[in-house]
């Protein structure tokens, strides 16, 4: 598979990753055990049957002795509660939600809504059509240059004939990325060299800005130096002092909310169609049917997009009515926040296993080795209880508990926590309680932690028959 498929891009677009899963799920005929077109409505655990009893909004049934949630930690839509949304008389997307086929924004008014990272992903894509394009901003954010281009025919061979080796590397890494993080803390080396050192992640572009030292995550000045230097590079793309200011952030260190990367973002903002409202100085009101109102005054709109993000991590999973044993709901056992077992699996719920779920590395990691990392140790998980005769398994409420700490315990090693705004802490949905959820340890170490577990006779798991 992977010496048959080549990548024409850096970070390919929708439509070639749309491409390379059709062909993968061709190669292997995957589609014979995929319903598609269903939405499970709820899912409740009998106790007496030792069965998950499925029910989808179609009014069909499933039972399951294995209940595996695979709903993703950025899939529930965060569309924010804006009264006069009805009348708008426009058409508004949520970009988590995009229509099948294309917007077409030329000639049109647009309001974006969000500056996370689909949000500056957008931007200069939405401002090459639009007649004009407000963004509207409510914080400030960091972003490095993507610096995508087409992957040349050398440099896909050397992938393809190191493919085994990429891969280790990206299983052994913190975030399971395939390259090294540098072994000096910023404060160890000249300011010179220091500022060279950023020069060139700043050129490379990229995720790997982060790798320049291996401090910028645990020591606040370590994380200065690399804030202040985004700050100034803003502040030299941008033309307009006003705006620049806008759009260099203040409130929180250097990646501890997602780090996004871009492609020509803050360049966009010199543009004479593209007009930056700060929504925290002048707050949005309402929409009405010709536009969107701040307390500055109306800005007349034909499309709104909506790029704010998602419920993350646990709204996937309380959008479904999940009940464990008594009848227990899934929302009401997480009402101060998720409490789980190496993010794996949550007491009370059994044989119930969350992929990626909160309080395992899942958003702060290259999610697809987080993925394959939680389907292997359930895979195994299972086979290792088909081969004991075993029938049932969930964490002891104890474990799940020390694990919440040790979760807590490791976000507050790090600088992570400091960004009072970030989805990380449930942040942007309003009501949702300010919990720290994945877990901010390393992937590599909680891999390795994962395999103890289960090579101690799955540890911490209570295991029936």
């Amino acid at each position: 598979m992977q010496q048959e498929w080549s990548w024409s891009e850096r970070y390919p677009e929708h439509g070639e990753i749309r491409r390379y899963l059709d062909h993968v799920a061709a190669k292997f005929d995957l589609k014979r055990d995929i319903q598609f077109g269903t939405r499970v409505s709820s899912a409740e655990y009998d106790a007496a049957a030792n069965l998950w009893r499925v029910r989808t909004e179609a009014g069909e049934s499933f039972s399951a002795r294995y209940l595996i949630t695979a709903v993703g930690c950025l899939s529930s839509a965060n569309i924010p509660k804006i009264a006069g949304l009805e009348s708008f008389a426009g058409q508004w997307y949520h970009t988590g939600r995009w229509p099948q086929e294309d917007v077409d924004f030329t000639g049109k008014r647009v309001g974006l809504i969000g500056t996370g990272s689909t949000g500056i992903q957008a931007t200069p894509v939405i401002a090459e059509k639009a007649a004009h394009l407000t963004v509207f901003q409510r914080t400030a954010n960091y972003s490095i240059p993507a610096r995508n281009g087409p992957v040349g025919a050398e440099e896909l061979r050397e992938i393809k004939a190191n493919y085994a080796a990429i891969r280790e590397k990206a299983r052994a890494t913190i975030n399971g990325h395939p390259f090294d993080i540098a072994p000096e803390s910023a404060l160890d080396v000249a300011e010179e060299e220091r500022l060279a050192r950023y020069e060139k992640a700043w050129e490379t572009g990229g995720l790997r800005f982060r790798a320049a030292f291996r401090d910028l995550l645990t020591s606040k000045a370590a994380n200065d130096t690399a804030s202040e230097f985004i700050r100034a590079k803003i502040r030299g793309i941008v033309r307009d002092p006003k705006v620049a200011e806008m759009l260099t952030p203040k409130d929180h260190p250097f990646a501890t909310k997602r780090p996004p990367i871009d492609s020509h973002y803050f360049e966009t903002f010199n543009r004479d169609n593209v007009t930056l409202v700060d929504i925290k100085a002048t707050p949005i009101v309402e929409i009405t049917p010709a536009g969107i109102r701040t307390t500055a005054g109306e800005i007349p709109l034909d499309i709104i997009v909506f790029a704010t993000g998602f419920d993350a991590m646990t709204g996937p999973l309380l959008a479904m009515d999940i009940r464990g044993r008594d009848g227990v709901a899934l929302r009401d056992a997480w009402a101060a926040g998720p409490r789980s077992y190496l993010g794996l699996q949550v007491a009370g719920f059994p044989n119930l296993f969350t992929i990626t779920g909160p309080g395992s590395p899942s958003v702060l990691t290259n999610m697809p080795v987080a993925i394959e990392q939680h389907v292997d140790w359930i895979t195994g998980c299972i086979d290792h209880m088909r081969q004991h005769g075993l029938q049932r398994i969930e964490p002891e409420p104890e474990a799940a508990e020390r694990w919440v700490a040790h979760v807590n315990e490791a976000a507050n090693a790090t600088l992570l926590p400091l960004a009072n705004s970030s989805w990380y802490l449930g942040a942007n949905v309003p009501g949702k309680p300010r919990v720290f959820m994945p877990y901010a340890g390393g992937m590599a170490n909680y891999a390795r932690l994962c395999a103890e577990v289960a090579a101690k006779d799955y540890q911490g798991f209570v295991l029936g028959r």
